[in-house]
């Protein structure tokens, strides 16, 4: 990992210590904790890559835009670029969080076209991995860090190593794909409906200019009641819930990874006047947007 920016925005891009070419690195959570520095560990960040983290022991929770997900020995955690983390920690002071982390680069995983995109940003944070799925998730990922130990340790073989590498990380996430999704924050399954992934794609395109439901279903060729009903369908939340929320999580971004005012970002997401922008946040967040970001940062 790499730090930049100015030290109110913690951005921290990928960068392996002892493969600098290669876009993967397998490492234990206490390796990385070792790492970086203490102030760096309990700091609200985020990354320009995957994240994949397999819990082996321990209880703790990890924070992801916002949202503490409790972590055991059962539990797989995935964080995509451009989400905000901050790292696990034990949920008792003397507690400690065990896990196998996997961190790479978008472009390593082989190409899985029919299962694009593949880990899903729009798709869930957490997982409660099945007593019959564990051991063969488990085993995959151990297979995974053996190679990379050997890409490490024998450079004469490397070219063999990375591909074999690739084909594993390619198995490991179609593993994690197959899991039952328990995030519920997650849309379930079958909500994989090419139309709701177009509007996802136009509400991730658009959501700082419109919050207006309707502009979205004349983009993806629906009525505003059609859309309202695959939206339920594939999530439980109306489409006018879902785009709120996307645009009340990128408030939640840039306030605490920014110093701009919160009259500048209200103004960025879309709104004319102050008041507005400070009602719709605390009607999402419970909180003032500066009472948010004092609370975050603090």
């Amino acid at each position: 990992m790499v730090k930049s920016g100015h030290t109110s925005v913690v951005q921290l891009g990928f960068a392996n210590p002892e493969r600098p070419q290669l876009g993967i690195e397998v490492l234990d959570y206490a390796t990385l904790r070792h790492r970086l520095s203490a102030k760096l560990v309990n700091a609200v960040h985020r990354t320009d890559f995957h994240q994949l983290f397999l819990f082996t022991s321990g209880a703790g929770k990890t924070m992801v835009d916002f949202v503490d997900h409790p972590c055991t020995s059962t539990t797989l955690l995935y964080v995509s670029p451009g989400r905000v983390l901050r790292l696990p920690r034990a949920t008792t002071p003397r507690g400690t969080v065990h896990a196998v982390m996997i961190l790479f680069t978008a472009a390593f995983p082989p190409p899985l076209e029919r299962f694009a995109p593949l880990p899903d940003p729009f798709g869930p944070v957490a997982w409660t991995v099945p007593a019959d799925e564990d051991g063969r998730l488990r085993q995959a990922v151990l297979e995974l860090k053996a190679e990379y130990r050997r890409a490490a340790e024998e450079p004469e073989t490397q070219a063999v190593t990375v591909e074999l590498l690739r084909q594993l990380l390619g198995a490991l996430l179609l593993r994690v794909r197959r899991l039952p999704i328990t995030d519920r924050e997650a849309r379930p399954t079958d909500s994989h409906d090419e139309t709701f992934q177009r509007f996802q794609r136009e509400l991730e395109q658009s959501f700082a200019t419109t919050r207006v439901a309707a502009d979205y279903a004349a983009r993806v060729g629906y009525s505003a009641r059609s859309l309202n009903r695959l939206c339920l369908a594939a999530t439980g939340q109306t489409a006018k819930t879902l785009i709120d929320a996307r645009v009340a999580l990128e408030a939640k971004r840039l306030l605490v990874h920014t110093e701009l005012p919160v009259t500048t970002i209200g103004h960025r997401l879309g709104f004319s006047e102050p008041t507005n922008f400070g009602k719709f946040f605390a009607r999402e967040a419970g909180l003032s947007p500066g009472a948010f970001r004092d609370r975050e940062r603090g």
